[in-house]
């Protein structure tokens, strides 16, 4: 890889998105078997989003890059190419580690150009992946955010986001904090498929409701909804039903993009699982990366029809916080274009 030379070398140069030097290491624990993590001593955590970009949020913080999540559709898997890892399993159990996150993000929220401006996490890959477990980089990032009283939201599929209450709790107390769950369906045999290293749909709704009930309110982002798989009516009903279910205060939903790094190893993943289907998505996205949008179209309709008769959307947040959303909760109800945020 691109920074081969700098592993093992206590000051080696710079590495390529800014690191020090990196220690490879692997656990033959059965919860990490497979894994080899790089540890990096990153030099600047809070990074700004490009101005081209439509994300509803300017900065970021990431603490880790490759998800052991292994979602197929991941769109995130193209940036692993820049370190010349694999797109594919690579991305998967390759796994770089910011391990000075926590101090790093201190020392710049106090930085006097730093404005106190929206820090936005879980928007590249997950921070509450597998490896969080054993890193414990989290409840540093959410305590010096909690002691400057920055807001931030929280975009996960990870169900150790518990672990972390009292701290969330603690930071909402003088901040906005803003949480969101990804669950795309419930269909439990697409989720052991597509996201095989990701908590089950019932485990992540499971902590919709731990977070509400804890205080936290909580929005579901409904992503991705994914083409012939798990858009049907009756899959929709039932997943929306159980979003409204757990008391989420909102549902976002999103249809399936596949940028390219993701493309191919979606389709890979269709040719072995669904080879019926290639024809047809082939067709759905000739055009790029983004579902066609009268696609988007319907299933935002429909998403938002059953939102309302489940009780859940807008109107439901209105009474119960008057407060703004999220900065990422919320989406337009009838998108003109490729608007999907890539937060997956």
């Amino acid at each position: 890889m691109r920074w081969d030379n700098l592993t093992g070398t206590p000051d080696g140069p710079a590495a390529l998105f800014g690191a020090g030097a990196v220690v490879t290491r692997t656990f033959d624990t059965p919860e990490f078997r497979g894994f080899t993590f790089h540890e990096v001593r990153a030099r600047s955590l809070v990074n700004r989003v490009p101005g081209a970009s439509r994300m509803p949020f300017e900065w970021t913080v990431n603490p880790y890059r490759g998800c052991g999540h292994a979602c197929v559709y991941c769109f995130a898997r193209k940036t692993h190419a820049y370190l010349d890892l694999d797109t594919g399993t690579g991305f998967d159990t390759q796994i770089v580690v910011k391990v000075n996150a926590p101090e790093l993000l201190r020392r710049e929220l106090a930085a006097p150009r730093w404005s106190g401006a929206h820090i936005a996490m879980g928007t590249n890959v997950d921070c509450y992946q597998r490896a969080e477990g054993r890193y414990r980089l989290m409840p540093g990032i959410i305590g010096a955010l909690r002691d400057h009283a920055n807001p931030f939201s929280i975009l996960t599929k990870g169900t150790l986001i518990l672990r972390d209450l009292p701290l969330l709790r603690e930071a909402a107390e003088v901040t906005e904090v803003g949480v969101c769950v990804s669950v795309g369906f419930t269909d439990v045999p697409l989720w052991r498929t597509v996201e095989p290293g990701a908590p089950s749909p019932a485990a992540r709704l499971a902590a919709v409701r731990a977070l509400s009930d804890a205080g936290i309110e909580c929005g579901v982002l409904m992503a991705p909804v994914v083409p012939f798989l798990g858009d049907s009516p009756e899959q929709l009903r039932e997943t929306v039903r159980a979003i409204a279910a757990a008391g989420a205060t909102s549902v976002t939903p999103l249809a399936l993009h596949l940028r390219p790094g993701a493309r191919e190893w979606f389709t890979a993943w269709l040719t072995r699982h669904h080879p019926g289907l290639l024809g047809r998505y082939s067709r759905m996205y000739a055009d790029g990366a983004y579902a066609p949008t009268w696609y988007q179209r319907q299933i935002t309709r429909q998403v938002h029809e059953l939102a309302t008769e489940y009780g859940i959307g807008p109107a439901r947040r209105e009474r119960t916080r008057p407060a703004a959303p999220p900065q990422h909760e919320s989406a337009p109800p009838a998108p003109t274009g490729p608007t999907q945020l890539t937060l997956l």
